[in-house]
C-alpha cells in the first residue's frame, strides 16, 4: 500500500491528489486509467472501441464524484400507475417524490461552489467582454452548423433553465479605460434570487424557473397557466395560426409555452414541433377514436417530447461533435452497444451498455435527486453561434446552383428579436425561412465572436414583454458565473478530474490570444473566467466546443435520459400507446421531422447527411467499417 501511495504522488498531477484521496480504490485505478490517457491527450485519436471505453470510465466517475444535490425537497409518493403523463409544472416524474425536477426546484451543482479569492469585478466584467469577447469579425463554424443547429440550442434551453430572479437591481458601470468603445457605458439588471437551502457546501443557492425534465415545456408550458395558453382544448391539439406559424396575443408575443428573449430562428423551431404534436393528435385519433381531448394531448406530448430528445441526442449532438467516436456514444445512449435493429426485434432486455438508458426497467440517479446544474448552465452559453445578419434565400427562384437557392435579402439579426422578429417572420414565411437558416453557417464558438448586437440588447420578462432597461450580455454573461458561484476554468477543470493549465500557452498556442489574455488577467491562469478558457481552449478537430465543456456534456446528456422515468420505466407501448411508440422508433433526426411536413423540401434545397448541416454540404462518406471497428482518427 505505501508503494501503492508513493508511486500515486508522482504520476498523479500534484493538483489533482486531493480530490483523488477521496476516491475508493476501484475508482482510483480507474481514474488512473483516464489520467494516463489525459496526459498523452490522446483520447479522441483512439479507435472508437477504445474511445468509448476512455468516455465510460470518464462518465462513470463523473457520476460518482461530479453530482450534488442542492436544496430541500420533500414530496410525497404518488401513485405512478395513475400519474403515467407529464404534468404541467414536471412534477410526479421522479417515482418517490413528487417535488423532484419540478418548476421552482434549485438547480444542482457538478463540483462545490467556487472557492476563487477573487471578487465579481475582477477583472472587470466589461473589460473582459471588450477584450477578448467583444466580435472583431464575424467568423463562421464552415459547414458543420447551420442557422438550425444555432436555433435548436436556445430551444432546448428554454425547455430546461432559467434562474428566478430577484427584485433588486444591479447596476454595472464600464471603466473609463474601455467606456467609450462599450456600446453601453452602464447597464442595469436583476440579481438572481438566492434561497437558503440545506446543502453542505452552499448556505444558499438558486432556483430554476422551468422545468429541468426533457419534457417540450418549450411548447408546452412550465405550469397549468402556460398549458392552458397553449391548448385548443379540442382532439389534444395546441394552438397554431393558418400560416404554420405560432398565434400571437392582442400586444404580438407569440403564444406558446417559453416567449422570453425569443427570435425569429427559435419561433420557428417552436411553430415546427407545435404542427408535430398536432400531427401525433391526428394519427392518434385514427387509430384510438375512443381517446379524448385530455388523453390525446397526454399522448401527444409524451411522443413529441421524446421526439425532440432523440432529435437532440443522436442528430444534433452527433453534428456539434462530429466524430466517429461521438457518433456511436450517443446512439448508444438511446438504442444501446447491440444497436437499434437489435432493440427492435428483442426490446431492452440487457441493461444500460448494451440495450442503451432509454427503457430502462427504473430510472437510475445515482443517488442524487435529478436536476440540471449551475455548471451545465454555464458551458452552454453559445451566444458566438449567433450571426450579425441572416440571409434570406429564394424559394422561388429557378436559378438555384447545387441546391442552394441565391440570396434574395440580408437581415440584420437585431430586427429579428422580439415583436419585430415576428412581424418579419409572418413575412418571410415557414418555408422560406427554414430553408434560408439551413443554408447558412453559423458562427464558431471561439474568442472575439461574441455579436456585437448582443452588446446593447433589450431583454425580455417572463411574458414576452420589453424590459425596460437594455444590457451588455457578454458582459453580463461574465458577471452571471461568478455572482452564482461557478468555478473559474482552472478550478472548474480540477473539479472535473481534467489536468489544470500552468501557464497560458497550455490552453492555447495562438499568439495573439496568450498576449489578449496576459493584458487582461495578467500572468495569473487561476483567475481566467470559464467563459473565456472554454472560447479561448483550443478545439478537438470536428467538435464545435471545447473539450471542457464536453465532460459537462457528457454526464448530463445520460443523466437527462436515465432520470427520467418517461424515458426508463414508462417509456412503453401502455404510456405512449403502441402507435406512439412506433412514431418514436420511426424518427430519427430532424430531417424526418421536416419531411413530415414539408414533403419536398430537404429533396429541393438539402444535399448534406443532417438538417444541422449546412445544407449544400456534401453528405457524409460513405463507411464499409463497422462503426465500432473503425480504427483513430
Amino acid at each position: 500500500m505505501a508503494f501503492f501511495l508513493s508511486s500515486s504522488s508522482t504520476f498523479v498531477h500534484p493538483q489533482l491528489q486531493p480530490i483523488v484521496a477521496k476516491m475508493t480504490l476501484l475508482d482510483t485505478l480507474l481514474f488512473y486509467v483516464i489520467h494516463f490517457v489525459d496526459k498523452l491527450g490522446i483520447w479522441h485519436r483512439l479507435p472508437v472501441l477504445m474511445g468509448l471505453a476512455y468516455l465510460g470510465i470518464r462518465r462513470h466517475l463523473h457520476q460518482r464524484y461530479n453530482l450534488s444535490h442542492v436544496g430541500r425537497i420533500n414530496g410525497q409518493k404518488y401513485d405512478t400507475e395513475r400519474l403515467s403523463y407529464r404534468t404541467a409544472d414536471g412534477t410526479c416524474n421522479h417515482p418517490h417524490d413528487h417535488l423532484v425536477g419540478s418548476q421552482g426546484t434549485c438547480f444542482g451543482r457538478n463540483m462545490p461552489p467556487s472557492t476563487s479569492p477573487y471578487g465579481l469585478l475582477e477583472p472587470h466584467p466589461a473589460i473582459v467582454a471588450s477584450k477578448l469577447l467583444a466580435r472583431k469579425k464575424f467568423v463562421d463554424n464552415g459547414k458543420q452548423f447551420n442557422m438550425i443547429a444555432c436555433s435548436w440550442i436556445q430551444f432546448m434551453i428554454h425547455d430546461w433553465v432559467d434562474h428566478l430572479e430577484d427584485t433588486e437591481q444591479v447596476e454595472i458601470k464600464a471603466p473609463e479605460e474601455i467606456a467609450t468603445g462599450c456600446p453601453l457605458k452602464s447597464f442595469k439588471f436583476y440579481k438572481t434570487k438566492k434561497v437558503p437551502t440545506a446543502s453542505t457546501s452552499s448556505d444558499s443557492d438558486f432556483l430554476n424557473a422551468r422545468t429541468p425534465w426533457w419534457d417540450g415545456s418549450v411548447i408546452y408550458g412550465n405550469n397549468m397557466e402556460g398549458m392552458q395558453r397553449v391548448r385548443t382544448f379540442k382532439d389534444g391539439k395546441l394552438k397554431i395560426s393558418g400560416d404554420g406559424l405560432l398565434e400571437h396575443d392582442e400586444n404580438g408575443i407569440p403564444i406558446s409555452g417559453d416567449v422570453r428573449n425569443c427570435w425569429a430562428g427559435f419561433s420557428l423551431l417552436q411553430a415546427l414541433f407545435v404542427k408535430e404534436h398536432n400531427a401525433v393528435c391526428d394519427m392518434l385519433k385514427v387509430h384510438y377514436p375512443d381517446l379524448d381531448d385530455e388523453k390525446l394531448y397526454r399522448h401527444a406530448r409524451l411522443v413529441t417530447s421524446a421526439v425532440i430528445a432523440k432529435i437532440h441526442t443522436i442528430d444534433w449532438t452527433v453534428e456539434l461533435l462530429k466524430t466517429d467516436t461521438l457518433l456511436a456514444g450517443m446512439r448508444i445512449n438511446w438504442y444501446g452497444f447491440l444497436g437499434k435493429r437489435f432493440k427492435d426485434l428483442h426490446g431492452h432486455i440487457l441493461g444500460p451498455i448494451l440495450s442503451g438508458l432509454v427503457g430502462l426497467k427504473k430510472p437510475r440517479d445515482h443517488g442524487v435527486p435529478y436536476s440540471l446544474t449551475e455548471e451545465f448552465v454555464s458551458v452552454y452559453r453559445m451566444h458566438a453561434l449567433l450571426p450579425d445578419k441572416l440571409i434570406l434565400r429564394d424559394i422561388e427562384s429557378t436559378a438555384s446552383e447545387d441546391k442552394c437557392p441565391p440570396i434574395l435579402e440580408e437581415v440584420l439579426m437585431r430586427d429579428m428579436a422580439g415583436k419585430e422578429g415576428e412581424r418579419r417572420l409572418s413575412t418571410i414565411g415557414m418555408e422560406q425561412m427554414l430553408v434560408s437558416m439551413g443554408h447558412q453557417a453559423c458562427g464558431a464558438v471561439t474568442l472575439w465572436n461574441y455579436p456585437s448586437w448582443m452588446r446593447n440588447l433589450i431583454a425580455h420578462d417572463v411574458n414576452g414583454e420589453d424590459r425596460a432597461d437594455p444590457v451588455d450580455m457578454a458582459a453580463l454573461e461574465i458577471y452571471r458565473d461568478r455572482e452564482r458561484g461557478v468555478a473559474r476554468y482552472n478550478e472548474f477543470r480540477r473539479n472535473l478530474l481534467m489536468i489544470p493549465i500552468n501557464k497560458w500557452e497550455d490552453l492555447t498556442d495562438d499568439k495573439e490570444v496568450v498576449e489578449a489574455l496576459k493584458e487582461v488577467y495578467g500572468d495569473d491562469v487561476e483567475k481566467l473566467d470559464l467563459q473565456v478558457g472554454l472560447h479561448a481552449e483550443k478545439k478537438i478537430k470536428g467538435f464545435a466546443i471545447s473539450e471542457t465543456a464536453f465532460f459537462i456534456f457528457l454526464l448530463i446528456a445520460s443523466r437527462r435520459l436515465e432520470a427520467d422515468r418517461f424515458f426508463t420505466t414508462n417509456f412503453n407501448s401502455k404510456t405512449y400507446t403502441e402507435k406512439g411508440l412506433e412514431w418514436v422508433n420511426k424518427t430519427e433526426t430532424l430531417k424526418d421531422v421536416i419531411d413530415r411536413h414539408f414533403p419536398d423540401m430537404t429533396r429541393r434545397w438539402m444535399k448534406c447527411s443532417s438538417a444541422f448541416s449546412v445544407w449544400d454540404w456534401e453528405p457524409n462518406p460513405e463507411s464499409y467499417i463497422p462503426l465500432y471497428l473503425r480504427p483513430a482518427p
